[in-house]
């Protein structure tokens, strides 16, 4: 048994939710540091054998001599997968799945907007004319193919929905697993399945799977050329699963429908940025609308762990060594 006898922790959560927390770790004693009190934080970590952060960890918590557990209470954690934390042997965890059920709307939402050609009717309206050219000839999302790359919390949260909405749904995942529910077929990495076929057969192709050294440009020139270029595709990843300008190009000459990017490989997206004004794009940026209690959901993921961490068991959200993220490298080789 894994015993925890003093949590750090810098997340801000109000006094109702941090008891809550706190009464997960008991009978571990829980410090909270303000994320900037550097001296607190230095001091805490002498102590310290679990932290729940807000934010990404630092070289700080590489250092602290009793640290074993590091939860980082956000989604992605590609900003500290470094190969040190398996050097030095920590757990890191995320609160992926948190907001899951979100994010999934928001993907529908980009597929809605792009088949139904909505910026279009606003502008439309906003001009007091009725109807736009080719309103005749749109499709919805009935009947059409989604191909989903990445069939984690939000990849399975979309395959639902987009079942529901009648689509035929393809997924891609890189470790072996049961398919989720709505999936219509499933490709798998690690049964040499590549995305090829999913690229070819998909009127939208959404990104949801997070950002390593194995999905870094993960969709460049090749994979672009592959899609319909009736396709619209949808980021709902990190912007460097995309080559930027592979997709620029290919946006500006019509090679691809169009696109919904939330994410950019440098956010926010700087003002000369030729996607702001690119064919058939929408932008978020960054945000989508948060679940209800969305702290509330951490905190579950965070007791699950606790007691997984307690029994030895595996972890939920577990930073893995396929996960290690070091784009100084893929920036060297540019």
């Amino acid at each position: 048994m894994n015993e925890i006898r003093s949590v750090l922790t810098t997340v801000y959560y109000d006094e109702k939710n941090f008891k809550k927390l706190a009464e997960a770790f008991a009978p571990a004693t829980v410090t909270r540091f303000h994320r900037d009190d550097h001296e607190g934080i230095q001091e805490g970590l002498k102590t310290a054998d679990v932290a729940v952060l807000l934010g990404d960890l630092d070289e700080r918590f590489l250092q602290a001599p009793l640290l074993k557990w590091i939860h980082c209470d956000q989604a992605g954690l590609n900003k500290c997968a470094w190969p040190e934390i398996f050097e030095r042997g920590l757990l890191v965890t995320s609160s992926a799945g948190r907001s899951a059920p979100a994010l999934a709307e928001h993907a529908m939402f980009f597929m809605l907007a792009l088949a139904y050609q909505y910026p279009k009717f606003l502008e439309a309206q906003q001009s007091h004319r009725w109807g736009v050219p080719g309103q005749h000839d749109l499709r919805g999302l009935y009947g059409r193919t989604v191909g989903i790359i990445g069939l984690g919390h939000t990849g399975s949260e979309l395959a639902v929905r987009a079942k529901a909405m009648g689509m035929n749904v393809l997924g891609y995942r890189r470790s072996s697993a049961p398919t989720p529910p709505g999936v219509d077929l499933q490709y798998c990495g690690e049964d040499g399945d590549t995305i090829d076929e999913l690229l070819v057969n998909s009127d939208f192709v959404v990104l949801a799977l997070p950002l390593s050294n194995a999905t870094h440009h993960m969709i460049g020139r090749r994979e672009l050329s592959l899609m319909k270029p009736s396709a619209y595709l949808v980021n709902m990843a990190r912007g460097a699963v995309i080559d930027e300008e592979a997709l620029t190009e290919a946006l500006y000459a019509g090679q691809i429908g169009g696109a919904g990017l939330d994410t950019f490989t440098k956010e926010p997206l700087p003002a000369d940025s030729p996607l702001w004004d690119a064919p058939n794009t929408l932008i978020t940026p960054h945000t989508t609308p948060q679940v209800p209690d969305r702290i509330g959901r951490s905190i579950d993921i965070i007791k699950e762990n606790i007691r997984r961490y307690r029994a030895g068991e595996p972890l939920q959200n577990q930073l893995r060594p396929s996960d290690v993220y070091t784009p100084d490298l893929h920036a060297q080789r540019m």
